[in-house]
């Protein structure tokens, strides 16, 4: 357990906005006498698999299930970052697909990028691209990810080790379609700037890949603060 918290340690200095505390628990809960790279890899990976889930797209219930053994002897205690890859299209449109991509421990550089960029603009349907991140981005690799004909997220791997939508104190959140939030704004008199605000680097609007003026409502149903719902707009 020492060795896994020294190893997500390792992950500050901007790879990972998650605290230790958090990673080790997390991590403590599948703790067996496996490697911690496989253990990474697994959590990381089942918490992307979520992640598209909650966004839409169709992931099956035998990924989600796949316990840690059964990702040990199916990818090994050393995965094939190749191996690891998710695709997976949207369930209200098929020919809609998205990428995840787990990048290697090297720093990511425009070389990197553009190499992706090779790999995946030839692919049919690919609207969305999340590239996992062991290492940093440096500036110019950032400016690379414009040139690319889908969005592209980049996730450090330590945020995904743990799926924040399945904390205790988390409320219900439901993401407004276009018509639900013009209703919400015709209603109360308003416009999308008098509601309270949310950024785009929320780790819950990166979770759920929200844009700038979509609007969430969230119910809190708790204690300490009790059942109230307040609207988010995000900017």
């Amino acid at each position: 357990m020492e060795e896994v918290m020294a190893i997500e340690r390792s992950y500050e200095n901007g790879v990972s906005t998650f605290d230790d505390g958090a990673h080790s628990h997390c991590i403590a809960k599948t703790e067996d006498k496996g490697g911690v790279e496989s253990k990474r890899f697994y959590l990381a990976r089942t918490t992307a698999l979520e992640m598209l889930r909650d966004r839409g797209y169709q992931v099956s219930d035998a990924e989600l299930s796949l316990s840690l053994s059964e990702f040990r002897s199916g990818f090994g205690e050393k995965p094939d970052l190749e191996r690891l890859r998710i695709s997976v299209p949207l369930r209200s449109n098929p020919m809609k697909k998205i990428l995840v991509v787990f990048m290697g421990s090297e720093p990511v550089t425009v070389k990197t990028v553009r190499a992706i960029h090779s790999q995946v603009s030839s692919t049919v349907g690919l609207h969305g691209l999340i590239l996992v991140l062991q290492s940093k981005m440096n500036h110019f690799a950032k400016k690379e990810l414009a040139t690319f004909p889908c969005t592209v997220e980049t996730f450090p791997i330590g945020d995904l080790l743990v799926n924040i939508t399945k904390h205790t104190g988390q409320p219900k959140i439901e993401i407004l379609t276009k018509e639900e939030k013009e209703q919400l704004l015709s209603e109360h008199a308003l416009e999308d700037k008098q509601l309270p605000l949310l950024k785009e680097k929320d780790s819950f609007v990166r979770y759920h890949g929200l844009k700038k003026s979509q609007v969430v409502k969230i119910t809190y149903s708790k204690e300490p603060v009790g059942h109230f719902v307040t609207y988010r707009c995000i900017v």
